[in-house]
Parts: C-alpha cells; sequence; structure tokens
C-alpha cells in the first residue's frame, strides 16, 4: 500500500493538470496561474468551480462531464487521492478539470479576487473538538478567504454526515447575514426540488457514511 501510495504521489507530480503549491510559494508569490486561470491554463472565460478538500475528485470530475461550460479546479493536500481524479480526466480527455495539491488554508494565493463563481465543500473532516473550529472549513475565517476569491453573491455548497457541523456551518450563515439559499438534514428524503448532481454524484465517504446509515446534511449559501 505504501509503495502504491508513493507510485501514485510521484505520477501526480507529472500530470499536465495538476498544479502544487508550497508553504513557501504561498507567502510569497503564490501559485503562477493565480488571475490567469481563464487564459493560461483553461483557455476560456467559462466560470470557474472549486472543490474543497476534493480527495478523490469525484465531485470534480462528475459536475465537469455534467456541465461542460464550466470549468472545475480540486484542491486537496493527498496527492495520492487526487491521483484518481486527475488521471480520469487525462484519460478521458477532459479539458475542464484541473486540481491543487495545498492546504486550504492557501487558497487565497491559488485564485484572484473574481476568479472563482462558486465552490462546492464535500464532506470535510468536521474537526468537532471546540478549540478546532476555527479549522473548520466554513469557520468564519475561511469563509472571509472564499470572499477574497469569489465573484459578487458566490454561492457555497455544502455536503456533511456530521449534523453538528451542519447546524455550526448554519449558524455561521445566520450570524454573519449570509444568504441561506437551502438546508436539509436529509438530502434523500426529498430530492424532487434540487439538482440531480446532488444524489447522483457521490464521493468515497459519502457512500461509506450512506452504507452505515448516516443522513447526508446540505447546506446551499451565498457570500
Amino acid at each position: 500500500m505504501a509503495k502504491r501510495k508513493i507510485k501514485k504521489f510521484g505520477e501526480v507530480s507529472s500530470f499536465s493538470n495538476c498544479f502544487f503549491l508550497s508553504f513557501e510559494q504561498s507567502q510569497k508569490e503564490g501559485l503562477l496561474l493565480k488571475g490567469k486561470w481563464h487564459s493560461n491554463y483553461f483557455k476560456n472565460n467559462n466560470p470557474i468551480v472549486l472543490e474543497l478538500g476534493c480527495g478523490k475528485g469525484e465531485y470534480t470530475v462528475g459536475l465537469a462531464k455534467r456541465y461542460p461550460n464550466k470549468n472545475f479546479i480540486g484542491v486537496d493536500i493527498k496527492g495520492n487521492r487526487i491521483w484518481t481524479g486527475a488521471k480520469q480526466a487525462i484519460d478521458d480527455k477532459m479539458n475542464n478539470v484541473a486540481f491543487i495539491r495545498t492546504r486550504i488554508d492557501f487558497i487565497e494565493a491559488c485564485f484572484a479576487k473574481n476568479e472563482v463563481s462558486e465552490i462546492w465543500i464535500t464532506f470535510p473532516d468536521p474537526q468537532p473538538q471546540k478549540p478546532r473550529e476555527r479549522k473548520r472549513l466554513t469557520n468564519i475565517m475561511f469563509v472571509n478567504r472564499y470572499k477574497n476569491i469569489t465573484i459578487d453573491r458566490a454561492c457555497i455548497n455544502l455536503k456533511t454526515d456530521n449534523e453538528p457541523f451542519y447546524e455550526y456551518s448554519k449558524l455561521i450563515v445566520k450570524e454573519n447575514n449570509l444568504t441561506q439559499l437551502d438546508a436539509t438534514n436529509d438530502l434523500y428524503a426529498d430530492i424532487s426540488l434540487r439538482d440531480e448532481a446532488l444524489t447522483s454524484i457521490k464521493t468515497h465517504y459519502e457512500k461509506l457514511f450512506s452504507e452505515k446509515g448516516f443522513k447526508i446534511c446540505y447546506l446551499k449559501f451565498q457570500l
């Protein structure tokens, strides 16, 4: 298993659709494509959508297939995870997909203001311990970072199996006067009025949690 991870890690570094941002780069020049994703990578002006904590990139690739007129970028720190989505995108000759291996803390070093149109946060670590609230991806510190890279009134989509994290995120939205667009603590109980991509695309963790009987929560809000 360790050898396989090392091999994938090495291959990701050579993939043309994968980029890496180190701590040192994040503190200096940032990612070279910052502010230039449309012109230098995608070669179009289509909206850019992020999947944060993308893991194997199921949503990044799945959404890119459904919406060819949008560009999708998955962000995760684990190169061996990113490998799966990146390899699929290369094999399928998908030109509207890219991946960044870095910490989400450095997201402002990857994108310029108004460069991102929408964000997906799919099954992140809920960081249940009270002292680690600041690491939750819907903490206001992260929300403010998202504001610095997105267009006005950009939408954030959250999927999680952790109801306390879902409720915490709803509270963040309310306390900071953000606009809640949709919220359910049982997504699969009523899917008729929602985009089919919400339930037809499943991450590794969503499949795992669903099989164990966990309800899937969904929250959509506007910055």
